[in-house]
């Protein structure tokens, strides 16, 4: 688990030069999970490539009808062979296993390859809001998909 907010904290700051604002959300994301996970509704998914991890996401549960999709990332060497897709398509097939009827998740308006998954899954963007935070000014985006 400490990979994943290594991870977002390096790969964010790097590409969007995000501060530790936002490594610190998902510290707390992740801690949360370790501490109140309800492994019969919830999963954790992680992507490796020739021994190394590559990539992870998670499925947390927000109520008894529906599944939140959390802190997908890919490294920049595994972007490009669909493993994004393959993480998220894990997702969805979990939340309709164990009854989901609504899968959420949050992003910003500036994560184009993760907002192009979701949107060939079927979500759509349901909210849409300027926020400052992480040391800049974002669009923070709520997407939703019945399942």
């Amino acid at each position: 688990m400490g990979w994943v907010v290594q991870q977002h904290g390096a790969i964010y700051a790097s590409e969007y030069g995000w501060n530790a604002e936002f490594e610190a959300l998902v510290a707390g994301i992740v801690a949360n999970y370790l501490r109140k996970r309800q492994p019969q509704w919830e999963r954790c998914w992680m992507a490796e490539l020739d021994g190394k991890l590559v990539g992870s996401v998670f499925v947390v549960r927000k109520s008894k009808t529906v599944a939140q999709l959390r802190m997908l990332i890919l490294t920049p060497q595994a972007r490009g062979l669909g493993l994004g897709t393959r993480l998220t398509d894990e997702c969805l097939a979990f939340a309709r296993e164990k009854g989901y009827k609504k899968m959420v998740l949050w992003t910003n308006s500036c994560l184009d390859a993760a907002r192009h998954i979701y949107a060939q899954r079927g979500f759509q963007r349901v909210k849409s809001e300027p926020y400052h935070g992480f040391g800049h000014d974002l669009v923070g985006e709520t997407w939703a998909l019945r399942l």
